[in-house]
C-alpha cells in the first residue's frame, strides 16, 4: 500500500499528526504495536488521573467533618479503583479508534520497522509481514521508564509506573524514588489511600525543575500529609531477597535502610528508538534522541521524527503540537516552528503544581532585572471556601517592558489556571494589562490578577 503519510507511532503525538494530515488531504496510515492512543491515553497522562481523582474523593471523605457532613467508615477498593481507571483508558482509546475512522485513516495493528526507500514494514500479532510505503514517515514511538543500575525493574517489588497503576493489592509501604511530575503524582496517590510512603530525590528539591518556592511548598504540603520526603539522596541498593524489599539510601546524614514492599521507580524516561530501524536508514541519533530540524525533519529526506523521541519536552501536549506544525509543513502550509520557551508544565498531585516560563532562579542568572508578585491562597475567598487554602501564585516581569517571564503555582486546580499564563506570554501582554483584566469574584483565577499587582505594588487582598 501507498501513503502520503505513515505515521509510526498512535500516542498524543502520532493520533494528532495523522488526523491533521487526513484534515489536509493527504492519504494517511498509522502503525501501532499495541493500543491505538499510545502510553499517554492507556499507561500515562489518562488513566493516572482517573486514579489521582479516587485519591482525592477518599480524602473529601476522611475530610468530610471539616465540610459539616458526618460520613461512615470508608476505605479504598484497590481493585476498584484500578479498574474505574483502566475503563477511562478503554474509553479514550475507543475515542481515538473512532477518530481514525471518522478521518478516514487507515490503522495497521502491528510492530513497524523503517526501512530505505521511505518504507515500513510491519509485523503483525500472527507474524505476517506486510510492508507499506509512504512519500512521508513520521516516527512517533515514544518512551518508556528509565532503568538505573542500582535500580533493576523486575515487575514485581521493583516497578516502574505502568505496574504501579495496576498493582492487584494495595501495598503497605513503597518508597519512589525520584520527585518529577511520575514520582510526586504516585507518592501522593499512594499515601492518600493509606500506603506509607518514603519519596527519595537525587537533587536539593522535589519537583526539582520547578521554581524553588513551589518545591518548598510541595515539600511542606507532603509532609503534612504523612510523606517522608529526603531530598539530596540517593537509593544505592535494593535488597528484594526477603520477603520484601531494604532500601539502602546515601543521605546528607549517611546511609539509611529503609524497608518496604515495593520500590516505584520514577527516575525519567527513555525513548523508544532502538530497534525501529533507524540505523538502517541512516537517521542520526544523538544522546538517545532522534536529531530534527524546527520542522522535525530528519537528516534523511522524507524521515520525520515528532515527541518523546526527540529532544524536546516529553509531554503529550507538546508532541500533539509537534506533530501538527510536522504535517503543515509536509503539507506545502507555513507553520510557525514551536516555542519551547512558552510550553506550561502540570505535576496532578495535591496540591498541583503548573509552570511555564522561567523561575526566579534562571532570570537572576541570566542577570535580568524582575519584578515578582505572589499571591497567596490563603487570602483568597474561593480557596478558603473550598477547605484548599494550601499554594500561591508567584508572577516574574521583566522590570523595563513588563513582560511575563515566568508563571509559578501550586494549589487546588492550578493546571487549569496555567493556561492564561500561557496566553499572556503568546499575546506578550503585559503586567498593568492583567492587573486591569476583571477576572471574576470568587475565583482560583483571582490570584493571577492580584499576583501581577503585587508585582507592581498595587495588590488589595494582601
Amino acid at each position: 500500500m501507498s501513503y502520503d503519510v505513515i505515521v509510526l507511532g498512535s500516542g498524543p503525538g502520532g493520533y494528532v499528526a495523522a488526523i491533521r494530515a487526513s484534515q489536509l488531504g493527504l492519504k494517511t496510515a498509522i502503525v501501532e504495536k499495541e493500543a491505538l492512543g499510545g502510553i499517554c491515553l492507556n499507561w500515562g497522562c489518562i488513566p493516572t488521573k482517573a486514579l489521582l481523582k479516587s485519591a482525592q474523593v477518599f480524602e473529601y471523605i476522611k475530610h468530610a467533618k471539616d465540610y459539616g457532613i458526618t460520613v461512615g467508615a470508608s476505605s479504598p477498593d484497590m481493585k476498584a479503583i484500578v479498574q474505574r481507571s483502566r475503563d477511562v483508558a478503554k474509553g479514550m482509546s475507543n475515542g481515538v479508534q473512532f477518530l481514525m475512522k471518522k478521518n478516514k485513516i487507515d490503522v495497521i495493528m502491528g510492530t513497524g520497522m523503517l526501512q530505505p526507500g521511505k518504507k515500513i514494514e510491519v509485523t503483525g500479532a500472527d507474524g505476517k509481514k506486510q510492508v507499506l510505503e509512504g512519500k512521508n514517515i513520521i516516527v512517533a514511538t515514544g518512551a518508556r521508564s528509565r532503568e538505573l543500575p542500582a535500580l533493576k525493574q523486575d515487575g514485581k517489588k521493583i516497578i516502574g509506573y505502568r505496574e504501579a497503576m495496576v498493582l492487584a493489592d494495595q501495598p503497605k509501604s513503597m518508597v519512589v524514588v525520584g520527585s518529577g511530575a511520575i514520582g510526586s503524582e504516585f507518592a501522593y496517590f499512594y499515601n492518600a489511600i493509606g500506603t506509607k510512603v518514603t519519596l527519595v530525590e537525587f537533587l536539593p528539591n522535589v519537583v526539582p525543575v520547578e521554581d524553588e518556592d513551589v518545591s518548598k511548598q510541595l515539600e511542606k504540603s507532603f509532609k503534612k500529609q504523612g510523606i517522608e520526603v529526603m531530598v539530596s539522596s540517593e537509593v544505592t541498593k535494593v535488597d528484594t531477597s526477603g520477603k520484601g524489599c531494604k532500601v539502602t539510601i546515601k543521605t546528607p546524614k549517611g546511609d539509611q535502610t529503609v524497608e518496604c514492599e515495593i520500590v516505584l521507580s520514577a527516575v525519567g524516561i527513555a525513548a523508544n528508538i532502538e530497534g525501529i530501524g533507524l540505523e538502517a536508514v541512516g537517521i542520526v541519533t544523538d544522546k538517545g534522541k532522534i536529531k530534527v530540524d524546527g520542522y522535525y525533519a530528519t537528516n534523511i529526506p522524507g524521515y520525520f521524527a515528532i515527541g518523546d523521541a526527540t529532544p524536546g519536552q516529553a509531554l503529550a501536549h507538546v508532541a500533539s503540537a509537534e506533530g501538527i506544525i510536522c504535517v503543515e509543513k509536509i503539507a506545502g502550509q507555513n507553520p510557525h516552528t514551536l516555542d519551547y520557551g512558552n510550553i506550561p508544565g502540570c505535576t496532578y498531585c495535591s496540591p498541583e503544581v503548573s509552570s511555564v516560563g522561567m523561575t526566579e532562579k534562571q532570570c537572576k542568572e541570566k542577570g535580568l532585572d524582575i519584578k515578582v508578585g505572589k499571591f497567596p491562597f490563603t487570602a483568597s475567598g474561593k480557596a478558603a471556601a473550598a477547605g484548599a487554602k494550601d499554594g500561591f501564585v508567584k508572577l516574574i516581569f521583566d522590570a523595563k517592558y513588563g513582560e511575563l517571564l515566568g508563571a509559578h503555582m501550586i494549589g487546588m486546580n492550578v493546571t487549569e489556571l496555567i493556561a492564561e499564563c500561557v496566553s499572556i506570554r503568546k499575546l506578550e501582554t503585559t503586567g498593568h494589562e492583567i492587573i486591569k483584566t476583571v477576572h471574576p469574584h470568587p475565583t482560583m483565577s483571582e490570584a493571577i490578577m492580584e499576583a501581577a499587582a503585587a508585582a507592581y505594588g498595587e495588590v488589595i487582598h494582601l
